[in-house]
């Protein structure tokens, strides 16, 4: 049994919000660092036949968030192992790289930094999503619709400094 000031199911609780938060915070960063720019200057650039409307992003973000979040708590929640702090710092190293990607497109205004970095947060997912999977099945599934879109985002991304 755990050792721990809150009992377990207080702990896990303490946890899960503390994942929401700190995902969701991501988020608003992100979404702040989108807003700089979104009217203005975004607006000038070709945009991709396959762009989606706006109102789409705030959504859809949110939900990968609290699925992020939700994947995370569940590696959290295992027991201790070998592995589990190594997949939760890379879990901690691709919401560094998402935050990072709207800073560089948006507020810097570089669609090329962007897709650098985006290159490499698509790896680092995967390499979460896969290390997840290999100690908790679900919490790599959570992360599947995650990998998706920012696949997606990166098509975005290459065509639009295709385009511009």
């Amino acid at each position: 049994m755990r050792q721990h000031a809150l009992p377990d199911r207080q702990h896990d609780f303490a946890a899960l919000a503390g994942f929401l938060t700190l995902c969701l915070a991501v988020g608003g960063l992100a979404g702040w660092a989108t807003s700089t720019t979104v009217d203005g200057w975004f607006r000038t650039l070709v945009q991709p036949s396959f762009t989606p409307p706006a109102w789409l992003f705030p959504p859809v973000w949110t939900v990968l968030y609290l699925l992020m979040a939700t994947s995370a708590w569940r590696i959290w929640r295992l027991p201790a192992r070998p592995g589990r702090r190594r997949v939760l710092a890379l879990f901690g190293i691709q919401l560094f790289l998402n935050l990072i990607w709207s800073f560089l497109f948006f507020a810097f205004r570089s669609p090329p930094a962007g897709l650098a970095d985006i290159a490499a947060l698509w790896l680092a997912i995967l390499a979460t999503l896969l290390a997840f999977g290999r100690l908790d099945r679900v919490a790599g599934l959570l992360l599947i619709p995650y990998l998706l879109w920012v696949s997606y985002a990166a098509a975005l991304n290459v065509a639009t400094v295709w385009l511009n």
